[in-house]
């Protein structure tokens, strides 16, 4: 895959899992993380993990659109940095970048949460659903595409959150397919606020986003 596919991992104070990440990626592809002002020494550790680093105004939007313009390969993969792609990935990746038709659409990994409780597995075969019916991939099941296809959406707006909802809306639920591969992410934040008040709170931005509430408006109101 090498000179095929740029990977863009926007961060904030993401010491602590973006190691994990960068590991699952290998080596032999580009790796862009737009560090957004972390404190925590997340460009220190990106940097002796040999990857690039760009600093970035903060907020999710910005920084991946400041990571997709640093870069120049034809395809790009954008990476929560608590979200490592699972066994498989790279045959995924190639299959989607190989496969006629596949200059406009878009693929993601199937969501799968680093937790062994039952409510997780429940929490993901949710989200498969969501993400089949309507057309929305989350930000942490990561995001393939082809530049030009991106550029021609105008791909990420600097929005504070929902940027991934954004995308996902302009490229269109039909142009959306799944990978044949897992991202499994961090259930840190739903331990942390509960497995069914972190799915409300998301609904609940949803909700407010799709009635066209702004987003800045949204971030306020829930942190």
């Amino acid at each position: 895959m090498e000179q095929r596919l740029d990977i863009v991992i926007p961060c904030l104070n993401a010491a602590g899992t973006l190691p994990a990440t960068l590991g699952a990626l290998g080596g032999g592809t580009e790796v862009i993380v737009a560090d957004g002002g972390s404190t925590d020494g997340t460009a220190g550790v990106a940097d002796a993990l040999g990857v690039r680093v760009i600093r970035t105004p903060r907020g999710r939007g910005p920084q991946l659109a400041a990571g997709a313009a640093a870069g120049e390969a034809p395809w790009l993969l954008f990476l929560h940095a608590d979200t490592r792609p699972g066994p498989g990935w790279r045959d995924a990746v190639e299959r989607h970048i190989d496969a006629p038709g596949n200059a406009e659409r878009a693929g993601y990994f199937r969501l799968r949460f680093d937790s062994a409780a039952p409510v997780a597995r429940r929490w993901e075969r949710a989200v498969a659903w969501r993400s089949r019916v309507f057309g929305l991939p989350y930000g942490d099941q990561g995001l393939l595409i082809a530049r030009p296809f991106y550029e021609t959406l105008g791909g990420f707006r600097p929005l504070p959150l929902m940027e991934d909802v954004d995308l996902a809306r302009r490229i269109g639920r039909r142009r959306l397919v799944p990978l044949g591969a897992e991202a499994i992410t961090s259930a840190a934040r739903y331990e942390r606020d509960g497995w069914l008040l972190r799915p409300a709170r998301n609904l609940a931005c949803l909700s407010l986003y799709a009635l066209g509430v702004p987003p800045r408006l949204i971030r306020r109101l829930y942190g």
